[in-house]
């Protein structure tokens, strides 16, 4: 059942944290938004200034999580499994409040966002919910690693494959129907990491605040948490969940078919800028229109600016 007009939360969300990368203490509120806002973060640690808005073309340095900043140099990191429980609980505008530059990181997955947003409820809104259709399928090749997206009708599709140099890992593939799935697996699993690449990732001044209490850890053939895995794709399902807050960083859910081998933020990012700069590969369309198989356009009234 796909909505037909914009929601938002019913009331506010009050969490605490502390962030991945940065290590800080974070107090985050989520707050109802006003239609046609899309998500906005609020830096409430800073005076002026403070508003960056959950857009693509804000994210920059896109490595081992997503950031984004505003035109006065103001940032808000690791913001994709907010996101991805934004897209999968359909709310479409809200204001996130926080007094730290990182969101936090919770148990490494989404299910603490979720939870609180099915507590406080979400609230239907009297504007019309705005999808984007993909009309010409684009691609992005780097080496061996590649990312696409195609049409596809009324529904998302996300192919993933992850190919890691690991025993336990090695390759897996996992394809997402949003029409179909279920999306406990996917806001459950845990962002991870290999033991031996911890030392680089602090020396790069990332991971801060990690721990087994955020993230899987895997050595060898062996799994250092002490409760294993959530489910048996938690690492796949975790890339999923990550692609899934990273397209939602283009203001509108996508119907498309989105495939991808050893994806990451970077390259989901790339695609984003590389789909929406080009106006014959997208439109902006109104759900009624869609079950009407009617194919006009409306640009130039989409929240994300293009």
């Amino acid at each position: 059942m796909i909505d037909k007009f914009q929601k938002t939360i019913k009331s506010s969300i009050e969490l605490k944290g502390i962030g991945l990368h940065s290590g800080s203490e974070v107090n985050l509120v989520i707050k109802p938004g006003n239609p046609n806002t899309g998500i906005v973060f609020k830096r409430i640690d800073i005076d002026g200034n403070n508003i960056i808005k959950a857009d693509f073309k804000n994210v920059i340095e896109p490595v081992l999580c997503t950031k984004l900043k505003n035109e006065d140099g103001v940032t808000v990191s690791t913001v994709e499994h907010l996101m991805a429980a934004f897209y999968g609980e359909g709310i479409d505008n809200a204001l996130v409040e926080l007094d730290a530059p990182e969101i936090p990181i919770m148990d490494g997955s989404a299910v603490d966002f979720v939870d609180a947003i099915k507590l406080v409820g979400s609230e239907e809104q009297k504007e019309p919910k705005k999808f984007i259709k993909v009309l010409k399928k684009v691609e992005i090749q780097e080496g061996e690693k590649f990312i696409s997206i195609e049409p596809l009708n009324q529904d998302l599709i996300i192919d993933f494959e992850i190919i890691f140099n690991n025993p336990l890992i090695r390759k897996r593939r996992k394809e997402f129907k949003l029409s179909e799935n279920d999306l406990t697996q996917i806001y459950n699993s845990r962002t991870f990491c290999l033991y031996e690449d911890i030392d680089n990732i602090k020396r790069m001044g990332l991971a801060k605040g990690g721990s087994l209490d955020n993230a899987i850890v895997v050595q060898g053939e062996k799994i250092l948490n002490e409760d294993g895995l959530r489910n048996r794709h938690e690492f796949v399902n975790h890339k999923i969940l990550d692609c899934i807050g990273d397209i939602m960083l283009s203001g509108n859910r996508i119907f498309g078919h989105i495939k991808t081998s050893q994806g990451g933020h970077a390259l989901t990012n790339k695609l984003l800028n590389k789909f929406f700069s080009d106006d014959q590969n997208w439109s902006i369309q109104l759900i009624e229109n869609l079950e009407k198989k009617d194919d006009s356009i409306l640009k130039n009234s989409v929240a994300i600016s293009v």
